[in-house]
């Protein structure tokens, strides 16, 4: 493409040390977009290889990390510096087929964004293929909409809405479940397109123990920021629930209202309370953003 020439679409590739797949990645998607204007910018998150070499001999934009700042940072650094009216922002490492660009792109003239959701037939680990079931399945509950594939990071969405988001996406590899929430419980539309992942070359980046748990944190912290009634009204029913119970019980037993019961039913209505405050603030937030 010529430099002048302003690209319809952006493949943003966050990578780190993927020189054995890179080239082959870059080659597939050269063949695949030729007849569109397009720039491939990979963001080279301090690669210790010749990843970004590699890239550069591909003809694509690099962009070099001087330090490994994260999965995400690397994401958000390629959507601040993308051209395109379009966004596509997938792996480096071969999990995604680049034949499945023109699918996402398709899928994103009628809604806001577009996610390679995998499919059953997908080189997941059976363990990391059940943790994305019950975290989509409680992204779903947060969004009050279905969403299959919370992690997948193979996604098209349009620049100036990426770009307008951008600042709440963490720095780690949960800035797709960050991003599928926030959009859905802003309103927009998300597409969900089913693929076959691959496995990936190389040795995965993803710690299971410490960003299992990081990702449950920020899961929660995303919760919290975007849909808190979702979360304090059911541990206010529990509560409430606990205390009622504890008045029945003893009631029977001793015919008498307990300290136990007053603690238990007050701590209902504050987290009650607290979550209709939260609520309004969200929805504060949400306003001043889409102005």
């Amino acid at each position: 493409m010529n430099e002048m020439e302003r690209p319809e679409i952006s493949i943003v590739l966050p990578a780190r040390d993927e020189e054995a797949s890179i080239g082959a990645v870059l080659d597939r998607l050269a063949a695949v977009l030729a007849d569109k204007p397009h720039e491939i910018l990979v963001v080279d998150d301090g690669s210790t290889d010749r990843t970004g070499e590699i890239a550069r001999d591909r003809n694509a934009r690099v962009i070099h990390h001087a330090y490994g700042k994260g999965n995400g940072a690397a994401v958000k650094r390629g959507i601040r510096e993308a051209r395109g009216d379009v966004i596509v922002l997938m792996d480096a490492d071969g999990q995604h087929a680049p034949e499945d660009v023109p699918r996402l792109i398709e899928a994103l003239a009628g809604c806001d964004m577009a996610v390679g959701a995998r499919t059953r037939g997908s080189g997941q680990k059976a363990h990391r293929w059940a943790a994305n079931r019950l975290f989509s399945a409680a992204a779903s509950y947060l969004a009050s909409e279905r969403i299959p594939d919370l992690t997948s990071g193979f996604r098209a969405i349009r620049a100036q809405l990426a770009r307008r988001y951008v600042d709440l996406l963490p720095n780690t590899f949960s800035y797709p479940s960050t991003l599928s929430i926030t959009l859905a419980r802003a309103g927009r539309t998300l597409a969900h397109v089913p693929i076959v992942a691959g496995k990936r070359s190389g040795k995965s980046k993803i710690r299971p123990g410490t960003d299992g748990l990081r990702f449950l944190l920020i899961l929660l912290k995303v919760g919290v920021g975007l849909a808190p009634f979702r979360i304090f009204f059911p541990l206010s029913v529990v509560f409430g629930a606990l205390g009622l119970g504890w008045y029945v019980w003893t009631y029977i037993q001793y015919e008498r209202f307990t300290n136990m019961s007053a603690l238990l039913l007050c701590t209902a209505v504050i987290i009650f309370m607290m979550g209709l405050v939260a609520d309004q603030l969200a929805q504060l937030r949400r306003e001043r953003r889409d102005e």
